[in-house]
């Protein structure tokens, strides 16, 4: 296959799942008791969970074979200096708290607008938009921080090109058939499509991440609804996308996967208050993102960060959790900057490849 076909399969394997996820959110949600919605969404959290962890799981599994078929289709060679551990990118939400923890925030959003004067109705709708972009993306991103720690493991594959897929957005166009080093975050919005298509050097030609190509593929109608009518005519004129976007619409909306959350969700997340628990924490001086899931005596990273030397459980029978921090794969490549050996050996450490 071309190096666009397996994108592309890479991508419908992927959205698939999110789509699943999703209409399984959307079931549970239906079943909250108005009544009672901090109660009931608290017992149907208990499927929920281990779903969304499941749907992780089976993204970030699919990274290895994505990255070995995708560079052997550019005749880059594929060897890798570790195996990606994908449950150490799954069972965690995107700022690094446990799922159960995200995925309770639309009751407490339904119960606020309520408070504030919201009809139950309403509130309920709101709270089930805030549980869809929130399952989308806890899979989407998990997919890919494992496509991107991968990556790191394969020192031929130098970065990955944005390659946009479907119906995507002005935001993501202006950012399509760029080449990006192995150590760059990838910036996304709710919802984005867009994908890692790690390659040794950029592959532009492609109409996919070509952003004039894409504009031309378009009927005038669609480039009308994506551009506005104003915006579109001035690309056709032959204007430049990239500041029709900025001057137009700027690239609100986008966030580094350092962050693995946008704005907008943060805010949303924190029930409209501009700082909140979604901020980074302060590791030996840098601001940092970490979490605790997988540190106990019995997950991969626990062991290597030592939670193996202080693992008896305390009052109630619940291990001990290590004590250093785990970081976060993005946030490790923060630390290693372009230090591709440092990156690897933190990935190890912290239990994300072996």
């Amino acid at each position: 296959m071309s190096v666009e076909q397996v994108a592309r399969a890479h991508y419908r394997q992927r959205r698939r799942l999110v789509d699943a996820l999703a209409a399984v959110a959307r079931l549970l949600w239906v079943r909250v008791d108005p009544d009672d919605i901090a109660r009931s969404w608290t017992g149907l959290l208990a499927e929920l969970v281990p779903l969304t962890n499941a749907a992780q799981l089976a993204a970030a599994r699919s990274a290895d074979g994505y990255l070995d078929e995708v560079l052997d289709a550019q005749r880059v060679d594929p060897a890798r200096e570790g195996r990606l551990v994908p449950a150490g990118v799954a069972g965690v939400a995107s700022d690094g708290r446990p799922l159960a923890s995200l995925l309770y925030e639309p009751a407490v959003g339904a119960l606020v607008a309520i408070r504030d004067g919201a009809t139950v109705e309403r509130a309920l709708a709101g709270g089930y938009a805030a549980l869809d972009t929130m399952v989308r993306t806890q899979v989407a991103d998990a997919g890919r921080v494992a496509d991107q720690t991968a990556l790191v493991t394969r020192r031929r594959a130098t970065g990955y090109v944005r390659m946009v897929v479907g119906r995507t957005c002005g935001r993501c166009v202006v950012l399509a058939g760029r080449h990006y080093g192995w150590n760059t975050g990838f910036d996304r919005h709710p919802h984005c499509d867009c994908i890692h298509v790690p390659a040794a050097d950029d592959t532009a030609d492609d109409v996919r991440t070509n952003p004039r190509a894409w504009f031309d593929s378009l009927s005038a109608v669609e480039q009308d609804k994506q551009f506005t009518k104003a915006g579109a005519e001035a690309i056709r004129l032959g204007a430049d996308i990239s500041q029709v976007v900025n001057a137009r619409r700027g690239a609100f909306g986008l966030a580094p996967a350092g962050a693995r959350i946008t704005a907008d969700e943060a805010r949303m997340l924190r029930g409209g208050r501009e700082r909140g628990r979604l901020e980074a924490v302060d590791v030996y001086g840098r601001q940092l993102y970490v979490t605790s899931e997988g540190v106990t005596p019995r997950g991969q990273a626990g062991i290597r960060l030592g939670a193996r030397e202080s693992g008896e459980k305390r009052d109630g029978g619940r291990y001990r959790s290590a004590r250093p921090p785990r970081l976060m794969p993005e946030s490790i490549l923060a630390i290693a900057g372009s230090n591709r050996n440092e990156a690897v050996r933190l990935l190890r450490r912290f239990g994300y490849i072996t």
